[in-house]
């Protein structure tokens, strides 16, 4: 079956692009957002002496701080009003989804379709203000920490960083709400996306800066750009793999005709997690030395062993990582989908799979498939996600690795599958009027 890109490139003509106005608009409309998003990144925060916070990034570089300013494109090594990019806000996200799974009263709500789901956005909005919040304190007060980096350090400047890193945060919010519903793609992505692209030309200039001078081997250069080219066509393949279950429609009579018979599939992705598992892993893991290094001074010296152990690089830190990334990838896994629910939508519908009774048999064969599924799916994060470890060994930088690569490669996948649709509704409403024109003639 070919992808949505090849599709959109086998069908694709100018002539059909001019006629969707929609889908112009709809383009514009996001890249006008998405270039909003990126001024943003360069609005430095009030009360911050530039030369001393690129002092302070460059002595803290490796850690918790290089992960999130890859996620913000480039906005945290500014400490820009929009630092803490969109993560508060996927992190909201996460934890609603788990505590549907957990109480009955927001399990109920999401059961009620659109409006269960409208109340549901809204408590993801409030959570998003509190996590936002408490991540800017933590950050005006590690910033108080450092020499040199705030003018004037004290309550003031701690509330106006609050406010001005919760107010971007929001914004941010808002902005991808806006991108989903007008433009194309889904907003929350395109905005991590176009995060990661922006620094692309300067991170590859850098690259080939450190192979003309001698730091890196230009060797060494050119077998990690042909294994990036690979590592997109893996991404590719293995985002678009997926095992498909037979479901068989049984056939009815209604009066003197025969309804229904028809087969369909249930598609199961080998990587239903996305890229959740590598993000929150990085986090969780980066998260002791980024702290350590915010307090080297104050630390004792079992807890410096310790943070030398797990530091990155080294193989502590690489089985914990990948252990991670497997784990996150079976949890949020089962969150986000539920064998249970899908058998008993299959059971009400009248649909079963071939050989298996419908029900609780339905549901453990679902799960036993997916479980399937997940284990090669999450080795697959887990292998694609450590070559960025190997390549900052090689004195790489992390921003051209595998999790970025598979941000940019599943934004891309969902952004032209969307555009794709747009173009084919396009083409069906333009077949539509045809045919009413010729029946109004007639």
């Amino acid at each position: 079956m070919p992808s949505a890109a090849e599709q959109l490139a086998a069908n694709f003509n100018f002539g059909n692009f001019a006629k969707a106005k929609e889908l112009r608009q709809r383009i514009m409309f996001t890249l006008g957002a998405l270039i909003v998003t990126r001024i943003g990144t360069y609005i430095p925060m009030p009360g911050i002496d530039p030369a001393g916070l690129a002092r302070f990034i460059g002595e803290q570089g490796g850690g918790l701080l290089d992960i999130f300013n890859t996620l913000a494109g480039g906005a945290v090594s500014r400490m820009a009003i929009f630092a803490l990019g969109i993560m508060p806000y996927i992190s909201a996200s996460i934890i609603m989804q788990l505590f549907t799974t957990v109480f009955p009263e927001l399990e109920n709500l999401k059961k009620e379709g659109a409006a269960g789901q409208k109340i549901i956005n809204q408590y993801t909005r409030y959570g998003t203000v509190g996590l936002a919040a408490v991540q800017a304190f933590a950050i005006a007060i590690g910033l108080e920490h450092g020499q040199g980096i705030v003018l004037e350090p004290g309550w003031f400047f701690r509330i106006s960083a609050v406010i001005t890193l919760t107010g971007g945060t929001m914004l941010l919010m808002w902005l991808g709400e806006q991108i989903t519903s007008r433009g194309v793609g889904n907003g929350i992505s395109l905005i991590i996306f176009a995060g990661i692209v922006a620094r692309f030309p300067s991170i590859i200039g850098q690259e080939l800066e450190k192979a003309r001078t001698g730091a890196i081997s230009p060797l060494v250069l050119i077998f990690f750009a042909v294994f990036a080219v690979v590592l997109v066509a893996v991404i590719v393949f293995m985002e678009r793999a997926q095992r498909r279950l037979l479901v068989q429609y049984p056939k009815r009579q209604q009066g003197n005709r025969m309804f229904g018979g028809e087969s369909s599939h249930l598609p199961l992705k080998l990587n239903v997690s996305g890229v959740i598992p590598p993000i929150f892993a990085s986090s969780i893991l980066l998260m002791p030395m980024t702290v350590a290094q915010f307090n080297a001074a104050s630390l004792p010296d079992w807890a410096t062993s310790v943070i030398q152990v797990i530091s990155r690089g080294q193989p502590l830190y690489l089985f914990l990582y990948g252990a991670m990334i497997i784990f996150f990838a079976f949890f949020y896994t089962s969150i986000v989908f539920n064998p249970e629910e899908t058998a008993e939508n299959l059971k009400k519908y009248g649909g079963f799979i071939p050989g298996i009774r419908p029900g609780k048999k339905t549901a453990e064969y679902i799960d036993f498939v997916l479980t399937r599924c997940t284990v090669i799916g999450s080795l697959y994060l887990a292998v694609v996600c450590l070559i960025p470890e190997f390549m900052w060994q090689s004195n790489v930088s992390f921003a051209l690795g595998g999790t970025s690569l598979l941000i940019v490669v599943s934004v891309t996948m969902d952004t032209v599958a969307q555009i794709q649709s747009h173009l084919i509704a396009q083409q069906y409403e333009g077949l539509i009027k045809k045919a009413k024109l010729r029946g109004a003639r007639r």
